[in-house]
């Protein structure tokens, strides 16, 4: 098993501990792949969820850089719902995760079909 599946059978058991869902894997692989070399980087691979510069990063390069959403308080209210899910006292909470129920939450899964 690669390191990269082995990262994602790691977030896929968070999706399911954590969150209490069942992962669509095809699309958690690819958020993953989407993410790219930061996944292997212990602090890049998470995001802070108390830290508004590091929510600030995951609004423009993620919500409206990735998924070409518009800017407006709707795309704050997502994050802090998907880090309210996540469990606000979870220290760990990887981007892939993030951004895979950003993805979803937006329903923006396509994005990742071409």
């Amino acid at each position: 098993m690669s390191k990269r599946d082995e990262l994602i059978t790691k977030y896929a058991a968070d999706i399911k501990d954590k969150i209490g869902e069942t992962p669509d894997m095809d699309l958690l692989t690819k958020v993953t792949i989407g993410c790219g070399p930061s996944i292997y980087n212990a602090d890049a691979a998470t995001v802070a969820g108390s830290d508004q510069s590091e929510l600030d990063t995951v609004r423009k390069n993620f919500l409206i850089k990735k998924l070409g959403l518009s800017e407006g308080p709707e795309l704050d209210k997502a994050i802090a719902s998907v880090m309210e899910k996540y469990g606000k006292s979870n220290r760990n909470k990887y981007r892939a995760v993030v951004y895979y129920l950003l993805a979803k939450h937006f329903g923006k899964e396509s994005i990742y079909d071409k």
